[in-house]
């Protein structure tokens, strides 16, 4: 099959044919339909983030069952599915309490596991998935079945950008009604906050982005203000509020300054959630005296604390009823041998979400 390859920070992703293992005990096929681009993944590939080489990335993927291992008894081929990097072992005291996001079990060794090159070199599975490619193999945690009446392209989103996003507000934050919320960065992730805001019935949502398309984004998705980076924002926060400032700041964003000005807004009692992962080895400063007679709380939100098998359908429920928007997040659909393209349009903050399309015929 073909996948694009990463071979270095400083070196495009190279398509070429990669050998990929039938699955194994536990293990599932499927043929990639569709991946969105994630800043996780520009994160690897830049050299944000640290990996070893060579590696293939993606892992918000949508596709269709083609092989089953042994011990799969409770899917088809054929099934359609939504890929996602959560591996459950089922086991460890995380799985056991409903945290499969914070799962200790053993999987392949630094991510290696069912890839090759055509020199019989192993190839890193980036993020427990690869999905820059026309198939993965990944383990049965990390499949999730979804009806056929949404396309394999925008259910791609619901495995990370969604998943995350509204999962940081549902699950990590449970963000109360009549809340106010904040959301810092306004991309992929923290349009679907905004979103999950909305949808938790947060009576102010307050969307900072520095790009004017993103903020009009976050407007038609529910937010109540937009104000821009160059503002003066707590100004801003405090007006919209009428001084009482925000109950939940959510950090959707890799800037590290953005956690220091997550506190500057927050109101006695109130919560900051990191959604966005900010570069290997950051360092951010913060007055523990404060945030400890404030009353206040920081959560980390990993994958939005999601159960796969619980989230998505439920997203996908949310999607069928009108009220969660995932069509209007694509901006742009690329082939696979496009792939560059599509990584200098995310870069660039020129899109909401880009997608690799793999297989046009899956897609319908």
């Amino acid at each position: 099959m073909r996948a694009a390859v990463w071979r270095g920070p400083r070196s495009p992703l190279s398509v070429e044919d990669v050998w990929l293992a039938d699955p194994g005990s536990g293990e599932v096929g499927v043929r990639i339909a569709a991946t969105a681009i994630c800043g996780s993944d520009l994160a690897y590939v830049d050299g944000h983030w640290e990996s070893s080489s060579p590696a293939v990335f993606g892992h918000e993927a949508a596709g269709v069952v083609d092989r089953l291992g042994p011990g799969v008894t409770d899917l088809a081929v054929g099934d359609r599915v939504v890929v996602t990097l959560i591996r459950s072992c089922g086991s460890c005291r995380r799985c056991i309490a409903g945290a499969p996001v914070g799962c200790s079990g053993r999987f392949a060794p630094d991510g290696f596991g069912p890839l090759s090159d055509a020199r019989g070199s192993e190839i890193r599975q980036g993020l427990g998935v690869a999905a820059f490619a026309g198939a993965v193999t990944v383990h049965r945690s990390q499949v999730v079945p979804v009806v056929p009446e949404i396309g394999l392209d925008v259910a791609a989103l619901l495995s990370c950008g969604a998943l995350a996003g509204v999962g940081a507000v549902r699950n990590t934050a449970r963000v109360a009604p009549g809340s106010f919320v904040v959301v810092l960065g306004a991309g992929g992730v923290g349009l679907n906050v905004v979103q999950g805001a909305r949808l938790a019935g947060a009576a102010k949502v307050i969307a900072v982005d520095p790009d004017q398309r993103r903020l009009d984004a976050s407007l038609r998705l529910g937010a109540s203000a937009a104000v821009a980076v160059g503002d003066d924002v707590r100004d801003k926060v405090r007006s919209v509020t009428e001084g009482e400032m925000a109950d939940y700041v959510f950090v959707a964003t890799a800037a590290v300054s953005a956690i220091e000005t997550g506190f500057e807004l927050l109101a006695r009692m109130g919560t900051l959630v990191l959604v966005g992962m900010p570069p290997s080895g950051a360092r951010v400063s913060l007055d523990p005296v404060m945030v400890a007679s404030a009353g206040q709380r920081i959560l980390g939100s990993k994958m939005g604390s999601a159960l796969p098998a619980r989230d998505i359908p439920a997203l996908v429920a949310l999607y069928r009823e009108g009220r969660l928007e995932l069509d209007g997040l694509i901006t742009a659909r690329y082939a696979l041998v496009e792939i560059e393209e599509a990584l200098r349009s995310t870069r660039s903050g020129d899109s909401l979400r880009n997608v690799i399309i793999t297989d046009e015929s899956l897609i319908a």
